[in-house]
């Protein structure tokens, strides 16, 4: 890859497609992520002293890392889990979908917050 830029890739789930579906447009909505992918699971786990077992339905958020602490408390305070998964890995773009990913997050290619509306120059967050 030419250009690297770095971006987050976050890991949680949800008990039912309606929640995920909820979380992932609040932290859209709130420019915490650019991008939120759901997928349906099927998960084993230790819960309480129990081996469990549930379908749920997993978020891969693509994030700015500037976004991380605020898209942190944004999960923990909407989430319906008591101890909701939060795994984060750090990754690569190419310098295209990285303008994309950082523009989406209301932030400048920098990292800077955006220009005021009516300015020239923003990114297109429709990619």
């Amino acid at each position: 890859m030419a250009t690297a830029m770095p971006v987050l890739l976050v890991l949680t789930t949800a008990a039912t497609g309606d929640q995920a579906e909820a979380l992932a447009r609040q932290v859209l909505q709130r420019r915490l992520a650019a991008c939120v992918t759901l997928q349906p699971v099927r998960s084993l786990y230790h819960w309480q002293g129990e081996l469990e077992q549930s379908a749920e339905v997993q978020l891969l958020i693509k994030t700015d890392p500037s976004r991380l602490p605020a898209l942190h408390a944004a999960v923990l305070e909407l989430h319906e889990y008591t101890t909701p998964e939060w795994i984060v890995w750090p990754a690569q773009a190419d310098a295209a979908y990285g303008a994309w990913l950082t523009g989406s997050c209301g932030l400048r290619a920098d990292g800077s917050p955006p220009a005021p509306a009516d300015s020239p120059g923003g990114v297109d967050p429709s990619g």
